[in-house]
């Protein structure tokens, strides 16, 4: 191997050496990960086995979608799988920003507030919100108004949210995964004090959950720990590089999900109408393979953390840390080390891996982004790729991994690179 590497590969012993010997050494760590995938592997055949999925629900509807069984059977098996009591997963639901916005858009209405209790929420949200940019329909716009609570030592700071509720909030809601900040995810354990805190003061403020990333690197979900609705995108954890669009809205509200099936929709035909176009068989067999395709990103994820943090790189999290989502942090403290950490990404990416990838300036963010992103359904995160905001403190953010191989020799390729440019030294 280490010649085919060396001859065909042309990368440096050394650092076939320096990864390899970073993989056997944090093999053990990988252990643990077995239970969790093989729990949420059980969970998910379960929802399929309980809701009788037969190779009828992945027949073609057209027009309307009445009367589209597979569809139907599909949210049913997302609310097994989330111990939830309804939910909305649909093609139509283009990413987990728009998941996010429309669940918003369904609950709140002129003169309601709501809060992010986990600081300022994803680039994305900042547009939707109208906080950026000039675009129309924003929730201002709409007389919607918007308050924040900064995390504090990466924690909710409950005793902050109790004094800043008041009788306009409507709903609070929480960023699991850290967006372009520098911050560790937040776990369903650290969510479900947080939620039992306020829920003993505020029992009716609807809580909701970005969960985008999280999906199955846990044992339990948000709704699992008193989460009212959560939200999150099929181009990420649960489409597995299988699924070719969507998102999903699960909640243990009726109520909720039917609001926001009127603004998905219209009032009076909600989720009852919406032809699949025949997704559902890829969507279903993505969420199949989510928990395996997960459990291969996590380990990416450690690997990667593991090697530059041996380099002295900080990483968030640590490769020992427990984790909460798929997303790897490096402060790598230099624009030009962004670009090529992600360039050398490209060239291990399965699609477009001869493809050079630029700054530019991508739809909802204010900075420049470079983006490394190969892969067979576009955009879908849980594939090998990497991004990065080019702004202090010139973070780059690594998640996916369909296998765990490919996700190796991608760092050998970016520590050759590295290594080639004189950034690390071994």
């Amino acid at each position: 191997m280490d010649n085919y590497l060396d001859t065909d590969f042309r990368f440096e012993s050394k650092i076939i050496e320096f990864v390899n010997k970073c993989s056997e050494e944090i093999e053990k760590d990988f252990e643990n990960l077995k239970i969790v995938e093989e729990y949420n592997q059980l969970k998910v055949l379960n929802a399929f086995k309980k809701q009788k999925l037969s190779a009828t629900d992945f027949s073609w509807t057209t027009g309307y979608g009445y009367g589209d069984f597979g569809r139907e059977k599909l949210e049913r098996i997302y609310c097994d799988i989330f111990k939830a009591n309804d939910a909305i997963v649909r093609q139509e639901i283009t990413c987990g920003t728009h998941a996010i916005s429309l669940a918003l858009q369904g609950i709140l209405y002129p003169g309601d507030e709501f809060i992010y209790i986990t600081g300022t929420p994803y680039d994305t949200l900042l547009k939707v919100i109208g906080l950026s940019g000039n675009e129309k329909g924003t929730l201002s716009d709409y007389g919607i108004k918007y308050g924040k609570v900064d995390l504090i030592n990466n924690k909710i700071n409950i005793e902050k949210v109790l004094e800043k509720i008041n009788s306009k909030t409507k709903l609070l809601a929480i960023q699991r995964s850290p967006g372009y900040s520098s911050r560790q995810c937040l776990s369903t354990s650290e969510i479900e004090i947080a939620i039992k805190r306020i829920k003993e003061k505020y029992p009716n403020l609807i809580i909701m959950v970005d969960n985008c990333y999280c999906e199955f690197v846990e044992t339990k979900e948000p709704i699992e720990v008193g989460a009212d609705i959560v939200v999150g995108s099929l181009l990420k954890n649960l489409g597995a590089g299988i699924t070719l669009n969507g998102g999903y809205i699960v909640s243990n509200s009726t109520e909720l999900i039917e609001s926001i099936s009127n603004r998905l929709t219209s009032p009076g035909l909600g989720k009852h109408v919406g032809v699949s176009f025949g997704t559902t068989r890829a969507i279903v067999q993505g969420l199949y393979f989510a928990p395996h395709v997960v459990n291969e990103a996590i380990k990416s994820a450690k690997l990667f953390s593991y090697a530059f943090e041996k380099l002295g790189y900080e990483t968030i999290p640590k490769y020992n840390d427990n984790r909460s989502d798929i997303i790897q942090v490096i402060t790598l403290k230099d624009e030009n080390k962004v670009i090529d950490f992600c360039r050398s990404i490209q060239e291990y990416c399965c699609v477009d891996s001869h493809v050079t990838p630029y700054p530019w300036d991508m739809p909802g963010y204010s900075d420049k982004i470079i983006m490394a992103s190969g892969s067979f359904i576009d955009g879908s995160s849980i594939e090998l790729s990497a991004d990065g905001p080019l702004r202090e403190p010139f973070n780059v953010y690594y998640q996916g991994g369909l296998n765990y191989y490919q996700a190796k020799i991608a760092l050998i390729n970016v520590l050759n690179t590295f290594n080639r440019k004189k950034y690390i030294s071994i």
